[in-house]
């Protein structure tokens, strides 16, 4: 009973503590209340970024029960192991800390390869104008109205401006996710990437490489919010051996468009990095750009549009594995995403920009200094050539996930799609649970995989848009926080019991130690009897 008790005191030792941990954010119950900031001050004129920085930490404040830190500490090699490492530190990464925060769950890291301001895709290889959703867009807020994109952006450019556009631009949009990360204090520990989980009795063991060398850290969660790629590759066609590293790129790479002022540029793709790069190489003074495309049309109807609505986005995950496969195999195969309408137009006002349909790639070489393509519309000649043809799902291939990529189901594994709808695209996908865990491609073997959250663009065949798209935020991240937070409490709840048992706090306090009877006085009324 008295170790039940010193582990009672041992989780509570933070209770009473305000929302979420955040460091300068909040402060203890007891202490002075943070200040009511400012309101806006007439419709018209929102508040500055400094106020609205303020009116969110006053919003979480008011969202602070219950502030207890719960999560039972385990320990291995003299170190406190995490509740839950999270890998990733964009826009996935950065809601799945917050939601984290809100049902008290401190104990995390969050780590992200790139430097400080480059996570995600924004300020490396996105090469779009603006974002394609609209500026309406919510989600990484988890419903705090004073941390949506659009109290930001009022809050810095006025809300006249917000009026003026119809989407966000993209540099605008790191620059939001980098005061979001700011003002909530998360602690992404940049240059620091995974090397390898492995399972270690009841937790995971993580290798990371970072500015201070290699370290093994142990968790009991692990949620990859890896983006785009997190489950795969960029597309690389097989002949691509065959032309020097120095005359090609992925859409995804590091490119200096200024090199190709006055060249000839080839781009295989039709989707809207194609176009982006396109557009790129075009505004940097290509001499000419083509771009080939494999289908004998360019896409025009896009149906993630059809998607955003809450009956989809909420509960897509819920439908039979017939109905998710007939949904996803039609969203991306039958009906192919279009480039978006700005993309398109960005690319058709250059003289020297031609589209190619129906002139798929089928073999290159060098011819001096440059490339030669054979399609089948015939030869092209290029100085440079890029790949936009998409991600090849392989999660041998992701080096995290390597010692243990052939346990994980796919769902190639768990269905078989009546004849004429196969999928070999689909089937190559993870089978996930409802919260985004990983499951094991034979039961029973790999019980570990359920710690492992695919919170990436490939968990689309199983939960739809609510991975790395923005747009479905609003309902995969509860999901996912919801399933990461039942499994530190289920695990435990032995522990909770013992607690429970021991639990002997006084509510009540009792200071007259004389018992007083009560004597009825001749003027009240007597009870009656019933």
């Amino acid at each position: 009973m008295e170790q039940s008790k010193r582990e009672h005191r041992q989780i509570r030792q933070n209770a009473g503590k305000s929302i979420i941990g955040l460091a300068g954010l909040l402060e203890d119950f007891g202490s002075t209340p943070i200040a009511q900031p400012k309101r806006f001050k007439s419709q018209g004129e929102p508040m500055n970024v400094e106020e609205l920085s303020a009116r969110v930490r006053w919003d979480l404040s008011c969202l602070s029960y219950p502030a207890v830190e719960w999560t039972v500490p385990r320990f291995r090699e003299g170190k406190r192991c995490l509740d839950v490492l999270i890998v990733g530190g964009g826009q996935g990464g950065l809601a799945t800390a917050l939601g984290l925060r809100l049902e008290r769950v401190n104990n995390f890291r969050i780590v992200d390869r790139n430097p400080t301001g480059h996570e995600g895709p924004w300020r490396r290889f996105a090469r779009m104008v603006t974002l394609r959703t609209p500026k309406e867009v919510t989600g990484i807020d988890l419903g705090i109205p004073s941390l949506t994109p659009r109290a930001w952006y009022e809050a810095r450019f006025g809300s006249s401006a917000w009026e003026q556009i119809s989407r966000i631009e993209r540099e605008v949009w790191q620059d939001y996710l980098d005061w979001y990360r700011d003002v909530l204090e998360i602690p992404v520990e940049n240059d620091t990437e995974v090397l390898a989980i492995v399972p270690h009795d009841e937790l995971l063991a993580v290798d990371l490489r970072g500015p201070k060398g290699v370290e093994r850290v142990h968790t009991r969660c692990v949620v990859l919010a890896t983006g785009i790629e997190g489950n795969g590759e960029w597309l690389l066609p097989p002949f691509v051996d065959s032309i020097s590293q120095a005359r090609y790129a992925r859409s995804a790479d590091v490119i200096d468009f200024r090199r190709l002022a006055g060249k000839r540029v080839g781009i295989l793709g039709g989707g809207a990095s194609a176009f982006d790069n396109a557009g790129a190489a075009l505004e940097a003074g290509a001499a000419k750009v083509d771009l080939c495309i494999r289908r004998a049309d360019v896409p025009r109807v896009n149906p993630y549009i059809w998607m955003n609505f809450a009956g989809v986005l909420g509960h897509l995950v819920e439908l039979s594995d017939l109905q998710r496969w007939r949904y996803m195999r039609h969203v991306l195969e039958e009906l192919p995403v279009p480039p978006p309408q700005d993309a398109f137009e960005r690319c058709r006002r250059f003289a020297n920009f031609a589209i190619h349909t129906g002139c798929p790639w089928q073999a290159a070489r060098e011819e001096g200094d440059a490339v030669a393509i054979e399609t089948a519309r015939g030869p092209f000649v290029f100085d440079f050539v890029i790949f936009a043809a998409g991600i090849a799902t392989d999660l041998t291939i992701r080096p995290e996930l390597a010692a243990f990529a052939r346990q994980i189901a796919l769902w190639g594994d768990r269905f078989t799609p009546p004849a004429g709808e196969e999928s070999e695209l689909l089937a190559r996908h993870p089978y996930l649970g409802p919260a985004f865990e990983f499951t094991e491609r034979e039961p029973g073997n790999a019980a570990f995989l359920s710690r492992i959250y695919n919170f990436t663009f490939g968990a689309t065949p199983s939960h739809g848009l609510t991975g790395a798209a923005v747009t479905g935020m609003r309902y995969g991240v509860p999901r996912l926080i919801g399933g990461v937070v039942r499994r530190l409490f289920v695990e435990d709840a032995e522990h909770y019991y013992r607690d429970l048992v021991a639990y002997d706090v006084p509510e009540l306090s009792i200071r007259e130690a004389t018992t007083v009877k009560a004597k009825m006085s001749t003027h009240e009324t007597p009870p009656v009897a019933v």
